[in-house]
């Protein structure tokens, strides 16, 4: 804030702060100046020292405490509080020496600044006060006089946190023994300052009025009036009684001063609050002095009675019955008439204007205190006084407010028997004193109450019993008989007042529902004399409801609470009763009128029933019986019906059965002769009452079985269902209610009732009317609530009926629900199963701690089946399913609580776990089937955890669902064998046995295999069971995850599974059942063992699930050698242990590899012919050989030398075990097999010992590829057999090894041998397999490669690959030639196109990829066919067009149409994604090569017939569809890796990488399509630029920017790094020009000479090479004119943008037009160029008229453009 950090003039030398400037003050005078102003007085001026310097002037004040005070003195609230925070931690850190130098100069801060306007600095300050007082201790005491009355003011703050913090400081500084003897010592400091503050003080003076605003002045002062006036009670309040004398003589001149009583009626609510709480202070402390200044004390307070400010109402009331009791003859002072009494009858009308809980308790002691001689006190005033009070309890604000209206309620009732205790006499004035409160006053009061509800729960209705029985208390207690006989005459006016009152309410002709419930509540309450109905306890039957209840029911949950309340304070099992033998007697002088109003009442009540049908007054009835339930009011009514003649009307006669006395019961003839007919009757709402009515008859009944035969005779009655519900739910809702029916419920009769009904509910048409829907509902609501209810007898819990009807309801409901198809397709929400669901969930949600019954175990069943099985089958809504879901859970849980240990089996879980086992076994399911079982197990056995502590549930679960070993063996065996071919295929396996074909026929694809179902199912209950730590008995867990693995690895084999087995592994990963989460199996012992046994007993699939288990768990050799301990266990050789060696044979230790070679090239040796085709013969040994060295882990060359030299003499001696060109319908599998196994063997031996060959070994090797192949090609119809295609495959995969092989070898070889393999066995191979693929593709043309029968096209095109160009041209094919075909190619050749290039759309990659790469090698051979025909185009008038092959064009037009269909959704530059091996990869794929192929052929032609191919494209827009397509199929980030990689430099593109396409290349098959799409798109760019760059000019703008951003970002600099390459490596020499090239300009420099001219052009390549257009500029040159100059830059540009070639080629074009200029011949005068830019022609049609020559193309485009045949420049007809 000084402005330290300004720039300062030079030479000033004033301070930019007052601390430098005191420093400089210092340096010039040698004195430091002090600051003026920290004492307490002028006449005591502090004195704090200023800065540095200072420390020999006074040495007690340290530099940092200097600094903090100076902050303290600024304005600046911030600053301040950040000094105070600042002060108080440094008195808390610094030692006390150093603290207590501060102490002369706190005293004026802390006056000062305590007062403060900002309250956070006022906090701050009590705080550092606090710190500054535990510092100093009692060094304070000299500074305390100056501190103490501000200290005082402190603590009573209007800001509570300031106030409490200067409490803490003063409670630190003096022990609560101590602090009443500071204020002594400080008390005449106290008062002046206090004194000072209230009468000399005002705005202006405590703040500075030219800074401080008004606003802020006055707050100050109204809160330091507030606070001294406070200060000055806190200190009456704390100084001891001998010292309040002296201080009273001290106040004289403040009680004297009048400023000091205006402050009663000051502006400020705090001012006016605290100086009532003073003048209570003073009434209490200094009453004398009080005494002496009535007059002005008494109006001061008195005549503020009417503050309706809620701060300073409180305090003023207080110090009004302070006046009054101080001061005797305070109403002289004042007129109460005018000035009192109109304002307190204003407030009590108003209902304290918000202030009743504060104002009316002050009321009875206010009343009390009024002198009847000083007032006119008379029977006026107190009829004013409570009919105001009534009043003000109407008015809204009292009605909405309960603490209000009980502040009135009780404030009226005790000012009445305050002034009816006053006027007890027998006087006149008495009397009407007396009629007056009653008549005038009580009754309409209760009036009011009984007409507003808000009045009636109150305690309006308590507090008038407790004055009735205080008044009869008095009657029958008091011995004065004066008093006496008043109380009874005043008791007596009240009950005929009240009787009059209600009979008008209850006979208006419009009766008030709430009046009259106001009449019956207020009954109820006079009933109750003090202490009556008190609750005894009793050892009686102990009955106690359970608080498990269903959710759903509302009448349960009020039950529980009813049920929680009567329970016992000490927890003991016994009830609170009503013990109606010993009722607490009520007081004769209210019993005998209030049942004589209850009689008249109710017989008012039945005349009204009778004759208007009120259903008010029977509800009035209901509850006048149900709170005076006896036979004196029922014969009362009955009396009454007597005399209206009541008997002849058409009464229910008692039946014969009931015995004499209850015949003579009136409450017995009430019920026939009332009752019933009301029962009787369809009126619904009036049930709850008619019930309540019933059961006050029964109280009148003196046994249980009384009451039982009245009840049976009802339940006989065609009553309405709702009567019955009604009737035992409140039976459920208390004790004693269940008392009177315990026995009826338990009984017959209503036992079979109940099991009707539930048969009737269960069986109900759905169809019925929807008025019965109501009773259908009660029904329901009926039997959930008999089968949840339960009732505690002693030590157990019984059902509220009894059992055996429990048992046959739920069989009835369990019989309802296994019909659930059929009752659940209509109106799901409303059905039968959604009732069930509801009665279900309550009674096992009721049946925790109780015994599961049979029946409720079968309707669990039944619950939990519909659950776990598919919604499509049992047509159940998602809602229902829920419901029931819920349900099952709900009896699961208590099932749970009842089998919880291994002593018992439930029934439930036992029958579950069969069902679940046959419906995964013997039905079929599919996948969403599966899925819906599998949660619902989950939620099973998750439960079965959850609520049980111990496995022995989950155990004894597995064991009943878990397949022994024949069935398992079962399952495995229905599953279909098409699993073997993909292992066959690949050599993992190896066979010499035929499955039948039917096992290779596709199988079911509807329904999941029952393996599966088992395996996936068990394997959730194992994952759960390794989650819990939970281990199974007998090694379940290893066995189901065995079969498991086996399932999985079925999956896995299969080629081409089917949609279904997909959804299966997908489901599988959600639920988490996958060789990740099965991690955990190396925790599980023994699994391996198990696997290896499997395996070496059964081989196949379980071979293959041992060697991906392995892999997956990176198993070590040592680990596997423990598995079979040595390799003597895997002979004799049997199938299982011959695909047991051939999965292991990676994870074999090197040792043990060798051993195994060595047994089995020795075994070989001794085989006999019977045995060359056996398993445990030349077979086994054979594959074992070959899955021991196929890796070359080994070093076997000598071995495999051995081994051809043994299968040599199998040649000589058993000739016949070779299948050379025979028939394989003859040839049985074990020859197929033991062929296959040889072949094998040879391909491993041309990889690792063809350098040991000698030219025998050679030639038997070589014929006998041969001839197998010959064998191949002529069994081609045989493929669909498996070892058939097995061994056409080996023989394949052998010719491209041996064609591989002669392809990279060096000349080692024999020449006569490799001569041989060229002239011979190579020709021959191909001879044989170009005619088979032609073969094999036209019978299998709807065939996928994915397909078994199409395995072979992959070995028969990867070599075709290596077939030569030569071989090619002398092809054996069929001659295929089509009619109308323009070509120039020979036949053999136009055949050889006709005949593969429909093979680039066959739906099979392979196929695809061979036949592009045998195609790729004939088009740089075909262009040169064309070259003759050039010639003839150049001369024509027409514009030539030529076409590419006329056999790819065809293949180009149908891929065109289908990518149209497949990428026509897509926008260009949104990348489509094509699924791999799909058929639309396949189009995709075959419409991408034939463009490569055309774009070869385009490449290898020359410039001229470039032109013309260029033409013919771009008339069809075949490139035009292709760019289309192209940024279709280019991803938008085209980095090879990882997906949304951010290219850079080092990044590899699609575009910086080379596409290598090879036929058995499977892992970047996701990635080929996009990486081919920009391949063609960069040999477009770089083949046809001038194309390319015509048609991105033609596009729409988002294309258009699309093409450009995405062209200039990944191709262009690429693109003109290779044009500029080309131009610097170029070997192409030009006579009298020279080029170069600058890479980093992107500029090519071209200079010309010839003679004296000279010329230099410079070329530049755009950044968005080669779409934007190349620029040429002017170098230097000397000998060409201007015109002649800007021609030849223009025909170059022109050369340039327009010709698709490079920049090399484009300048060569432009050299020859300017040596044709050079040697006279005259330019086109239409394209002005000596050459045709576009076939490069001459110009040679001359004009006859102007002699001028012209270009042939160029004369025709003239001609058809301006529609003319005039010469263009003479204008003269061409001739």
């Amino acid at each position: 804030m000084g402005g330290k950090n300004k720039q300062r003039t030079k030479g000033n030398l004033r301070p930019s702060s007052s601390g430098r400037a005191a420093e400089l003050l210092a340096k010039e005078r040698g004195t430091v100046p002090g600051f003026i102003g920290f004492g307490t007085s002028q006449s005591d001026l502090g004195y704090v020292p200023a800065v540095q310097g200072a420390d020999e002037i006074d040495s007690l004040v340290d530099s940092d405490f200097r600094m903090v005070l100076r902050k303290l003195s600024k304005k600046d609230v911030t600053t301040k509080l950040k000094a105070m925070q600042e002060f108080g931690t440094m008195c808390d850190i610094r030692d006390a020496e150093i603290v207590k130098g501060v102490l002369p100069y706190w005293p004026r801060i802390y006056c000062k600044i305590s007062l403060d306007y900002d309250r956070r600095v006022r906090e701050a300050t009590q705080i550092a006060f606090e710190k500054l007082v535990l510092k100093v201790k009692k060094h304070l005491a000299p500074h305390l006089k100056s501190l103490m009355g501000y200290w005082l003011i402190a603590q009573c703050d209007t800001f509570a946190p300031a106030a409490i913090a200067a409490k803490i400081a003063f409670e630190a500084a003096f022990p609560p023994s101590k602090q009443s003897e500071a204020l002594v010592f400080c008390k005449d400091e106290i008062i002046n300052v206090l004194q000072d503050h209230l009468l000399k003080e005002t705005a202006d003076t405590l703040s500075d009025p030219q800074t401080v605003a008004e606003e802020e002045r006055e707050a100050k002062y109204f809160r330091i009036l507030t606070s001294s006036l406070l200060a000055l009670k806190k200190l009456l309040c704390m100084l001891p009684p001998s010292e309040i004398s002296s201080v009273e003589l001290k106040l004289k001149p403040l009680l004297s001063h009048n400023k000091f009583w205006k402050y009663g009626k000051h502006s400020s609510s705090q001012v006016r609050s605290a100086f009532f709480e003073l003048v209570s202070a003073f009434c209490q402390y200094i009453p004398q002095s009080v005494k002496a200044e009535s007059s002005k004390i008494s109006p001061a307070v008195l005549v503020n009675i009417d503050e309706s400010d809620p701060i300073v109402c409180p305090p003023l009331w207080e110090a009004v019955l302070y006046i009054l009791t101080t001061i005797e003859d305070c109403w002289n002072h004042v007129n109460a008439k005018k000035n009192v009494f109109p304002k307190l009858s204003t407030i009590l009308i108003e209902g304290g204007r918000g202030l009743a809980t504060v104002i009316y308790p002050y009321l009875l002691p206010f009343i009390s205190k009024i002198p009847t001689s000083a007032t006119d006190l008379n029977l006026e005033f107190f009829k004013n006084f409570f009919s105001y009070i009534t009043k003000g309890l109407s008015t809204e604000r009292i009605l909405a407010n309960h603490s209000e209206r009980s502040a009135v309620v009780s404030a009226f009732f005790e000012c009445l028997r305050f002034i009816m205790q006053q006027h007890l006499g027998i006087k006149e004035e008495s009397v009407k004193m007396q009629k007056m409160l009653i008549n005038d006053q009580l009754i309409p009061f209760v009036d009011t109450a009984l007409r507003d509800p808000r009045l009636q729960n109150e305690q309006l209705f308590d507090q008038l019993a407790e004055t009735l029985n205080s008044w009869e208390t008095k009657a029958e207690t008091q011995g004065d008989d004066t008093v006496v006989e008043t109380l009874k005459n005043v008791l007596k006016t009240f009950w005929t007042s009240l009787s009059e009152i209600c009979l008008e309410k209850i006979n208006a002709q419009e009766t008030d529902g709430k009046s009259l419930l106001g009449i019956s509540t207020l009954l109820e309450v006079l009933q109750k004399a003090e202490n009556s109905w008190k609750q005894r306890k009793r050892k009686v039957c102990k009955i106690k409801y359970i608080t498990e209840v269903p959710e759903s029911s509302t009448e349960n949950k009020k039950e529980e609470n009813k049920t929680d309340s009567c329970e016992e304070e000490d927890g003991e099992d016994s009830e609170f009763c009503w013990d109606e033998a010993l009722p607490v007697p009520v007081s004769h002088l209210r019993k005998g009128p209030l049942y004589d109003l209850v009689c008249k009442l109710a017989e008012q009540s039945i005349e009204h029933i009778g004759e208007l049908k009120s259903e008010q007054h029977l509800s009035f009835l209901s509850s006048l019986l149900k709170s005076f339930s006896s036979c004196q009011i029922f014969q009362a009514l009955l009396d009454l019906a007597e005399e209206k003649n009541a008997s002849n009307r058409d009464f229910i006669p008692l039946p014969q059965e009931i015995v004499k006395p209850l015949r003579d019961n009136p409450a017995i003839q009430f019920m026939y002769q009332r009752l019933l007919n009301w029962l009787g009757e369809d009126k619904k709402q009036n049930t709850d009452f008619l019930v309540d009515i019933l059961y006050s008859i029964l109280c009148c009944c003196e046994t249980n079985s009384e009451r039982k035969t009245i009840l049976d005779d009802l339940t006989k009655l065609d009553l309405k269902w709702n009567i019955l519900l009604r009737i035992i739910q409140k039976a459920c809702s208390s004790p004693d209610k269940h008392l009177l029916v315990s026995i009826w419920l338990k009984g017959d009769i209503l036992g079979e009732k109940l099991v009707t009904l539930a048969d009737h509910l269960c069986n109900m048409d759905l169809e019925v009317a929807v008025s019965s829907e109501s009773s259908t509902s009660e029904g329901w609501t009926l039997l959930s609530l008999v089968l949840s209810q339960r009732i505690k007898n002693g030590m157990f819990i019984d059902y509220l009926i009894g059992e055996s009807y429990v048992e046959r309801i739920i069989g009835k409901l369990n019989a309802a629900l296994s019909k659930a198809k059929n009752i659940s397709e209509v109106r799901n929400t409303e059905s039968p199963i959604s009732f069930i669901c509801d009665v279900a969930s309550s009674f096992f949600i009721s049946m925790k701690g109780c015994c599961l019954m049979p029946s409720s175990e079968e309707l669990l069943l039944t619950i939990f089946q519909l659950c776990a099985q598919n919604q499509d089958f049992t047509h159940l809504s998602d809602f229902l399913v829920c419901k029931l879901k819920h349900t099952w859970l709900c009896g699961l849980r208590s099932l749970v609580l009842q089998f919880g240990n291994a002593d018992k089996q439930s029934t439930f879980l036992r029958l579950s776990a069969l069902w679940l086992k046959d419906q995964i076994q013997s039905s079929s399911l599919d996948v969403k089937s599966l899925r819906v079982m599998i949660s619902t197990v989950d939620d099973l056995l998750n439960n079965l955890l959850e609520a049980s502590n111990s496995p022995f549930l989950l155990r004894l679960y597995v064991e009943n669902l878990m397949p022994n070993d024949s069935e398992w063996e079962h399952l495995r065996h229905s599953l279909s064998t098409q699993w073997l071919h993909k292992p066959l295929l690949e050599g993992r396996l190896s066979l010499n046995y035929e499955h039948s074909r039917t096992d290779f026929q596709e199988h079911s694809t509807v329904k999941l295999p029952s393996h599966l179902c088992t395996t996936a199912l068990l394997s959730k209950i194992v994952l759960l069971s390794l989650k819990e730590e939970i281990i199974l008995e007998d090694n379940k867990t290893e066995k189901i995850i065995a079969e498991l693995l086996y399932s999985l690895q079925w999956c896995e084999e299969l080629e081409n599974p089917y949609s279904m087995l997909t959804e299966f592994r997908e489901m599988l990963q959600e639920m988490g059942i996958t060789y990740d989460n099965l991690c955990v199996l190396s925790k599980i012992p023994g699994l391996l063992q198990l696997m290896f046994i499997r395996s070496r007993d059964s081989g196949t699939l379980w071979a293959l699930t041992l060697s991906k288990l392995m892999r997956s768990k990176n198993i070590l050799p040592d680990e596997v050698k423990r598995l079979y301990k040595t390799t003597e266990g895997f002979f004799p050789v049997t199938e299982g242990s011959l695909h047991t060696v051939q999965s292991l044979s990676s994870f074999l230790p090197l040792e043990d590899k060798e051993e195994l070679v060595n047994q089995c090239t020795a075994r070989l040796l001794t085989c006999t012919k019977k045995d060359l085709c056996n398993i445990d013969g030349s077979f086994g040994y054979l594959s074992i050989l070959n899955s021991c060295l196929k890796k070359g882990s080994i070093d076997g060359r000598e071995k495999l030398y051995g081994i051809l030299k043994i299968i040599m003499s199998w040649k000589s001696d058993h000739e016949d075990i070779f299948l050379f060109s025979c028939n394989l319908k003859e040839a049985s599998p074990q020859l197929l097999g033991l062929n296959i196994e040889i072949i094998h063997l040879l391909s491993i031996l041309l990889k690792y010992s063809s350098s040991l060959l000698v030219d025998t070994d050679w030639d038997f090797i070589m014929c006998s590829m041969l001839a197998w192949l010959e064998t191949t090609s002529e069994n081609h119809v045989l493929y669909p057999v498996p070892l058939v295609q097995l061994f056409a495959c080996v023989s394949c995969d052998l010719a491209c090894t041996l064609s591989a092989y002669f392809n990279s070898i060096s000349s080692n070889l024999p020449v006569n041998l490799i001569s041989e393999w060229h002239e011979f066995f190579s020709e021959g191979i191909h001879n044989l397999l170009l005619p088979l693929l032609v073969k094999i593709t036209e019978e299998n043309k709807d065939t996928s490669e994915t397909s078994f029968q199409n395995s072979v096209l992959i070995p028969l095109g990867e070599t075709l690959t290596y077939i030569s160009k030569d071989q090619l041209l002398n092809h054996n094919l069929a001659i295929r030639l089509t009619p109308d075909q323009k070509t120039n190619l020979p036949e053999r050749l136009q055949t050889l196109l006709n005949t593969l290039a429909p093979l680039l759309h066959f739906r099979a990659r392979p196929v695809q990829i061979a036949v592009y790469h045998v195609l790729y090698k004939l088009m740089p051979e075909l262009p040169r066919f064309d070259d003759d025909d050039v010639k003839s185009y150049v001369d024509e008038e027409e514009e030539p067009v030529l076409s590419p092959p006329a056999a790819l064009m065809t293949v180009l037009g149908i891929l065109e149409d289908l990518l149209e269909n497949i990428l026509e959704c897509y926008p260009v530059g949104e990348f489509a994604v094509i699924q791999p091996l799909s058929e639309e990869f396949c189009y995709v794929l075959g419409y991408l090569l034939t463009w490569k192929l055309i774009l070869t052929f385009f490449k290898a032609a020359t410039s001229q017939l470039r032109a013309l191919y260029s033409l013919y494209l771009r008339r069809t827009k075949s490139l035009n569809k292709l760019l289309y397509h192209l940024f279709r199929l280019m991803p938008e980030v085209p980095t090879m890796g990882l997906a949304g990689e951010v290219p850079n430099k080092e990044t590899k593109t699609f575009f910086t990488e080379e596409l290598h396409l090879h036929v058995r290349e499977t892992a970047t098959l996701s990635s080929q399509i996009p990486h081919l799409a920009c391949s063609v798109y960069q040999i477009t760019l770089k083949d046809l630029p001038a194309m390319v760059r015509l048609w991105w000019n033609s596009c729409e703008k988002r294309v258009f920017n699309v093409v450009d951003k995405f062209t200039s970002k990944y191709v262009s600099n690429m693109l003109s790094f290779q044009e500029i390459s080309s131009v610097q490596t170029s070997t192409q020499l030009f006579n009298g020009m020279t080029v170069k090239a600058r890479s980093t300009t992107r500029e090519v420099i071209a200079t010309y000479s010839v003679d004296d001219i000279f010329i230099e052009l410079i070329i530049q390549l755009p950044l968005n090479y080669p779409l934007g257009s190349i620029t040429v500029e002017s170098g230097k040159r000397v000998g060409v004119a201007v015109q002649q100059w800007r021609n030849w830059m223009l025909q170059l540009s022109t050369y340039l943008t327009h010709q698709n070639g490079s920049i090399m080629e484009g300048l060569a074009l432009w050299k020859n037009n300017v040596d044709k200029r050079f040697e006279g011949v005259e330019d086109c005068m239409i394209c002005f160029s000596v050459i045709h830019g576009f076939n490069y022609s001459l110009p040679k049609k001359a004009c006859r008229t102007c002699k001028k020559k012209f270009h042939s193309a160029c004369l025709y485009k003239w001609f058809t453009s301006s529609n003319k045949s005039t010469c263009p420049l003479c204008r003269e007809t061409f001739f």
